[in-house]
């Protein structure tokens, strides 16, 4: 299920606002300058889906959103708790960081958890399928795809080198609770 849990970030340890409508999820992280969308595929995807099979799934929605914002790259990636590199993987996102680029996924199952450093606050975005975030450049945050991750996910980005992070050097992300680790808020 999708949530939006917000804490601050003086306080990391009680969510002051905690909500899984995906309305106020979509209207509270818009207020804040972030995208968040639902989007629907247009076509039944059959069980591992290949990278094609995905975008064209999503093509409309793909196209759209690249003419708007300028995206020249579009990919898939699938992470799955049988993946050997799955701990490296996960421990690669989890410290504070920026981009020079948005960073855009798109759910297109499983589900993976952001978190949004913005001003006192802490937004932790649990994304499951159907849900598009696009974390704007700049933006202070972190990924946890959790100890057991399992999601594909459409990467959209505006170079073909992808996003490149940025380290804030800030522990922030270690007094929030991670993802697929705490108790339901």
């Amino acid at each position: 299920m999708t949530t939006l849990n917000i804490y601050e970030d003086s306080k990391p340890d009680i969510a002051v606002v905690s909500t899984s409508d995906p309305a106020e999820i979509g209207q509270r992280l818009n207020a804040v300058g972030v995208q968040f969308e639902r989007w629907k595929a247009e076509v039944e995807l059959p069980e591992n889906a290949t990278q094609e099979q995905v975008i064209a799934a999503y093509k409309a929605e793909v196209d759209r959103l690249s003419a708007a914002a300028g995206y020249q790259t579009v990919d898939v990636i699938r992470i799955t708790p049988d993946n050997p590199n799955k701990d490296a993987l996960r421990a690669k996102f989890l410290d504070e960081h920026i981009h020079d680029e948005d960073e855009v996924r798109f759910f297109v199952e499983g589900s993976g958890a952001f978190y949004l450093h913005l001003e006192d606050k802490v937004y932790q975005v649990v994304c499951t399928r159907d849900d598009l975030l696009s974390v704007p450049a700049g933006t202070l945050h972190w990924f946890d795809m959790g100890p057991e991750p399992r999601f594909t996910c459409i990467r959209l980005f505006v170079t073909p080198d992808g996003w490149v992070a940025k380290f804030t050097g800030d522990k922030i992300s270690a007094s929030i609770p991670r993802f697929g680790e705490q108790a339901a808020a």
